[in-house]
């Protein structure tokens, strides 16, 4: 939603700071710079990237409108899940949760977290984790380095997309100025030509650089942005639930690995102790 919003404020204030010194709209409506920039820019794009790539491109945007779901709820809800989850391996032994690992979404334990269960990256990665545990099949040393692994492949996976459109970003003002040069080399055929005449085709080779400098700074630069910064805070979730997973391996208590947890988690989206403490006590073992 803030992506639309800001795009919104972007092109209403240039537009609109154009308009009040009197300039005329329809010159910015050059369809042939249209063609040459965002045609060169698709093409070059298609030509730098493979498809599996670029699919990723139209998975991805609407996350982006929509949003971080990432907040103190969704953080909340994840402590209690591992707490949950935690308690139950304490009380009835690692086996005892050994369904539920395997089949989270038809688990009475998981069932409870619905923003955990929606997110299917987090499930795997939480219940692998656990899976691991269950079959004895690593020590906490290696379970931490399996995670660290797991977690450098999600970013080096989520800094795809915003590298992709950076680059793009970057190819926009030289393009701009591509389409401005065509637009001067129309204009050197007409220097016979009225004052009127000579002005409109300098002004329309002028609007490829100002379409290059403002669809570059003012609309994919952002959105990079914007998928980057999502992208740092799914990492932040995941590395939550990682010290979490690896304080409980070590033998930590489950309120002492939902606090290692807890602790991982940003100040302006960290629940307190005070707050977190009675929705744990709400939790009962089955």
């Amino acid at each position: 939603m803030f992506i639309i919003i800001g795009i919104a404020i972007v092109f209403g204030c240039v537009i609109g700071g154009f308009l009040m010194i009197d300039g005329p709209l329809g010159v910015l409506v050059q369809p042939s710079e249209f063609v040459v920039i965002g045609g060169a820019v698709i093409g070059a794009t298609l030509a730098s990237n493979p498809l599996k790539f670029l699919m990723r491109i139209i998975a991805a945007l609407p996350v982006a409108l929509k949003g971080s779901p990432y907040n103190k709820n969704t953080y909340s809800e994840v402590l209690r899940m591992q707490y949950d989850i935690f308690v139950n391996s304490k009380k009835g032994g690692l086996l005892s949760i050994e369904d539920d690992v395997n089949n989270p979404h038809s688990s009475s334990l998981f069932t409870k977290y619905p923003s955990f269960t929606a997110n299917h990256h987090a499930v795997d990665f939480f219940c692998d984790a656990m899976k691991m545990l269950v079959n004895g099949a690593c020590s906490p040393e290696e379970l931490e380095i399996m995670l660290d692994a797991e977690m450098e492949t999600h970013h080096d996976e989520g800094a795809i997309l915003p590298a992709l459109l950076n680059r793009a970003s970057d190819a926009l003002p030289g393009l701009g100025i591509v389409a401005a040069v065509l637009g001067i080399v129309v204009t050197m055929q007409h220097l016979d030509g009225t004052p009127e005449e000579l002005g409109h085709h300098i002004g329309a080779a002028l609007v490829g650089t100002f379409l290059g400098l403002l669809l570059s700074y003012g609309f994919l630069a952002p959105i990079a942005a914007n998928l980057d910064n999502l992208a740092q805070d799914e990492g932040k979730y995941f590395n939550c639930i990682k010290a979490g997973l690896v304080s409980f391996a070590n033998g930590a208590a489950p309120s002492t690995a939902v606090e290692f947890s807890r602790k991982t988690i940003y100040s302006f989206d960290r629940p307190s102790s005070s707050e977190l403490e009675p929705l744990l006590k709400e939790i009962k073992p089955r």
